[in-house]
């Protein structure tokens, strides 16, 4: 996939798509590069039909029976809003909400609006988008991994975040960073000749002794792993959901472009998804578009997961924990989070959490928590912007 920025408008080639980073899988490269280019010219019906299945996921539904949610919508509309949301009614029915409001008691609109839904099912199964069982089929959520990515990319590309990030380990070889005094032994190509003569001159030498030479510290750059986790427990449930995906896209996406790793886990009273650190970017944002929220939130099993997911080796690990509450699963949910916390910290492991619309029991627990993991806390009121939040983050520790 080839990017280029036009003005402010962020063009995708699908045509480039299976090059782009080795960020695709080749066994699945033409299929992904249909559903791409359908997404990338704006064909409506392929990016409604993405965004369809997105807002199934963010509210926590996974397959379609048509009565029943037809049931739901004419008996009590206000409730069927909070189970389906706005978005998913009217991209499954072809209405507004204000226009469903207002007919919903008439009996020919009824009539016409199961005659939508059930239309709109069917042709999902027809085009592979549901299974037989009105499920959402492997291809669906392709489908809505693609759209999800290609509106994270149009929003971030225009504020020029691409860059590349200084690793902490000095190197003989790597990017120039500050100066220091020559010593023997160092090479010559890394003596500064401008800050060498600027120190000559201050000291009043005619000539330039070694005394005077000045050699740049280089940095290398190594390889970050970072563990993207999630929590989808029930109280995460829409907008926050769908935010907090396309933060995780946003941070595969500038990750791997680095040539870092990035994992991921979701996790609500169990782990939902599990993804060791990993350079497969496709992998990655299926696994966050099929991501549902449901139950409670257990924050002793998502840490040790994490510790099990990084891999071997002398890389920075780092841990990102995203959520709106504080453990509530285990004994002692606070006490043991934090114990498992402190051993994998240990383990060379640091953890920052971001926490929306933390309470003050949450945040408090937050601040304990990245004491523990010596990683930072972000805390933000709503679920807006979490892309640049991530990423910041992510930029920090690398």
């Amino acid at each position: 996939m080839k990017v280029v920025v036009k003005g402010n408008e962020a063009v995708v080639s699908a045509n480039d798509f299976s090059e782009a980073h080795d960020i695709s899988s080749e066994s699945s490269a033409d299929d992904e590069d249909r559903l791409l280019h359908s997404v990338v010219q704006g064909e409506e019906d392929a990016i409604d039909d993405g965004k369809l299945v997105n807002e199934s996921f963010n509210q926590g539904i996974s397959s379609f029976n048509p009565d029943i949610m037809f049931e739901n919508i004419v008996n009590n509309y206000s409730m069927a809003k909070k189970v389906y949301g706005g978005a998913l009614i009217r991209l499954l029915s072809g209405y507004s909400q204000n226009y469903i409001e207002r007919n919903i008691n008439i009996p020919e609109f009824k009539k016409e609006l199961k005659k939508k839904i059930s239309d709109k099912v069917e042709e999902l199964k027809d085009s592979g988008i549901l299974n037989k069982d009105k499920t959402v089929s492997e291809k669906g959520i392709k489908l809505a991994s693609l759209v999800l990515y290609v509106e994270e990319i149009d929003k971030l590309l225009p504020k020029g975040i691409a860059g590349e990030k200084p690793h902490r380990k000095l190197s003989h070889y790597g990017e120039a960073s500050s100066s220091r005094k020559y010593r023997r032994g160092d090479r010559y190509r890394d003596i500064s000749i401008k800050e060498s003569t600027k120190l000559a001159i201050r000291r009043g030498h005619a000539n330039m002794l070694e005394s005077d030479l000045m050699t740049h510290e280089r940095q290398s750059k190594g390889q970050l792993q970072v563990i993207y986790a999630m929590d989808a427990s029930g109280s995460m449930k829409g907008r926050k959901v769908e935010m907090c995906k396309k933060a995780g896209i946003a941070l595969a996406y500038m990750g791997i472009t680095q040539k870092d790793k990035i994992g991921l886990i979701t996790f609500g009273s169990e782990i939902k998804e599990e993804i060791a650190p990993t350079s497969d970017f496709m992998m990655l944002i299926k696994a966050i578009a099929r991501v549902t929220a449901a139950k409670q939130t257990d924050f002793k099993a998502m840490l040790h997961k994490a510790f099990e997911l990084f891999g071997p080796g002398n890389y920075t690990k780092h841990l990102i924990v995203l959520t709106d509450a504080m453990p509530t699963v285990g004994n002692d949910p606070e006490a043991e989070s934090l114990e498992e916390i402190a051993m994998i910290r240990s383990a060379g492991i640091t953890v920052s959490f971001i926490g929306i619309g933390l309470e003050k029991k949450a945040k408090a627990f937050a601040e304990k928590a990245v004491e523990a993991g010596e990683g930072k806390l972000y805390l933000v009121k709503d679920a807006e912007n979490l892309d640049a939040i991530v990423l910041e983050d992510y930029y920090s520790h690398s």
